[in-house]
């Protein structure tokens, strides 16, 4: 599962997971990752605890949707948290490929504006015992390894996400 990295034709930061296989119909999927910093330097992480890992707060981007209206709606779902994604664009991606799933995270940075709504968990969502907490900047890279995660899911999920995060942090 160690993943390549490489910079897009943009210049922009890539890690591929896995790779194509030859013969696969893969579904096509576009995904947010984003990484939200607070005005007293916390950033948001979600922890799924069925899977015992921890992760950025993400989402399908739905047909005809705008990236970064996307972000901002799956981090408001996922932590209940209002934010603005800044004008600076992408700051990293991930390629994964993972069963019959060809799937692009692209990765946003969000100033939070409130942290006054609630979450709208899906039942997958709470299921998968989804919760969120925030952390000082400075932790947030110690806290995705600090778990095992329990599943081959959680493992590509963390290896993602560790990666996304540290490239976010880089231009934060």
């Amino acid at each position: 599962m160690d993943g390549l990295q490489k910079s897009s034709p943009s210049g922009v930061p890539t890690q591929v997971i896995s790779s194509r296989h030859e013969g696969t119909q893969y579904t096509e999927r576009s995904a947010v990752r984003v990484v939200v910093i607070s005005s007293d330097g916390r950033v948001v992480v979600v922890r799924a605890s069925k899977g015992n890992y921890y992760k950025l707060p993400r989402g399908g981007v739905e047909a005809g949707e705008d990236y970064q209206k996307a972000a901002e709606r799956e981090v408001f779902e996922e932590t209940g948290a209002h934010v603005s994604v800044q004008g600076g664009g992408v700051l990293a991606t991930a390629e994964e490929f993972r069963n019959d799933l060809h799937q692009v995270s692209y990765c946003y940075r969000a100033t939070l504006l409130d942290e006054t709504g609630r979450p709208d968990l899906t039942e997958e969502e709470i299921a998968d015992g989804l919760s969120h907490a925030w952390v000082p900047v400075e932790k947030a890279l110690d806290i995705m390894p600090s778990v095992e995660p329990t599943s081959e899911l959680g493992r590509y999920i963390r290896e993602r996400d560790m990666f996304l995060l540290a490239e976010a942090l880089k231009r934060a």
